[in-house]
């Protein structure tokens, strides 16, 4: 038996996918950050390691701020384990970027290990993909959002 109750586990991942939702929508990290204990690792292979609920929020802020990222509006899991010998969440996380004009669906996933610390906070997060596929995918979204509103403005001249 762990630390925590598959319920408070199941609980806390919940809350995180909220969260996720709220900012992204928002553009505010602050309530996704919270989430980390003070002194949480965050590893994020492409941009590098940040140590602390500060460090994590600053790097999550600034980099869902800045073009394209700042159209990443959706993160949905696709499936989820729970270890919870270890209080682990490990999922498949789909980074999605927001209706580009026409329906289409602009997304990449990685996979995600959250290490729970109790409290309804995490002390460790990984993010493991290939930045290779992530960087296809936004270029296929940009080009289509670009189509779309060349389209647009074609129809308002019309």
């Amino acid at each position: 038996m762990g630390r925590w109750s598959r319920q408070e586990l199941e609980e806390a991942f919940d809350n995180y996918q909220a969260m996720a939702l709220k900012a992204g929508t928002s553009g505010d990290w602050r309530c996704w950050a919270d989430l980390f204990t003070e002194d949480a690792t965050y590893v994020e292979h492409l941009f590098g390691t940040f140590g602390g609920r500060e460090a994590i929020y600053r790097w999550i802020q600034t980099t869902m701020q800045t073009p394209p990222n700042d159209e990443m509006k959706f993160f949905p899991i696709d499936w989820y384990v729970v270890d919870e010998e270890r209080g682990w969440i490990v999922c498949k996380v789909w980074n999605r970027f927001q209706d580009p004009g026409d329906g289409s669906v602009h997304q990449e996933y990685n996979f995600t290990l959250l290490k729970y610390a109790g409290n309804g906070l995490f002390s460790y997060e990984e993010d493991i993909y290939n930045p290779n596929h992530f960087g296809k995918m936004v270029k296929g979204y940009l080009e289509r959002r670009d189509e779309c509103e060349k389209k647009g403005r074609k129809k308002a001249k019309g």
